[in-house]
């Protein structure tokens, strides 16, 4: 196992236990409704699915590669991005996607721009992460398992959001995921 790679799952893994830290700290401040409770058992196989599959893809085949540099920036924008979008939802934003009972809609920052910022960071690293260590069958794999879960996800946590009025004016007419398309 190239000893880089494994750096960056590490680096990448820690990242993911801060944000573990800071959704549980959040989901007791901000009492809600747990919109995905459906989906949520699925997102976290994918994740865990994440740090473990593409080390055995690539302990199995030892692949090469290829724009390793070219993943690693995906990753570091999609990075950016997440965390980009955790801060500026503050103390509403978690894992479990619970919307406040009293919404008050977050257009700053990403959400300027898209609904769902946090959510195409994530599709982006469900592909850059294993590519940047040549798993592309890791890669395949688990951007369909994650696809599926945030699909759900998404429906979800939008029935809840559009309760509320604020809400749906808000991002009336704002892209999901790419701005401009859908």
């Amino acid at each position: 196992m190239p000893p880089l790679y494994v750096a960056l799952l590490a680096l990448v893994g820690a990242e993911r236990v801060r944000e573990l830290t800071i959704s549980r700290r959040n989901s007791r401040s901000v009492p809600g409704e747990a919109s995905a409770s459906r989906s949520y058992p699925l997102i976290v196989a994918a994740h865990i699915g994440l740090f473990t599959l593409p080390v055995v893809e690539i302990a199995l085949t030892r692949p090469k590669p290829r724009a390793r540099n070219l993943w690693l920036a995906l990753l570091a924008a999609a990075t950016g991005l997440r965390w980009w979008s955790i801060s500026s939802l503050g103390s509403a934003w978690n894992v479990q996607a619970q919307v406040p009972r009293d919404l008050s809609p977050v257009t700053a920052g990403p959400y300027r721009y898209l609904r769902h910022p946090n959510y195409l960071a994530l599709i982006v690293e469900f592909v850059a992460l294993p590519m940047a260590g040549g798993a592309w069958r890791s890669a395949i794999g688990l951007s369909l398992l994650n696809g599926l879960a945030l699909f759900d996800r998404i429906r979800a946590e939008e029935a809840l959001l559009n309760r509320s009025a604020a809400y749906s004016a808000a991002f009336k007419g704002k892209a999901r995921l790419i701005p401009g398309v859908f």
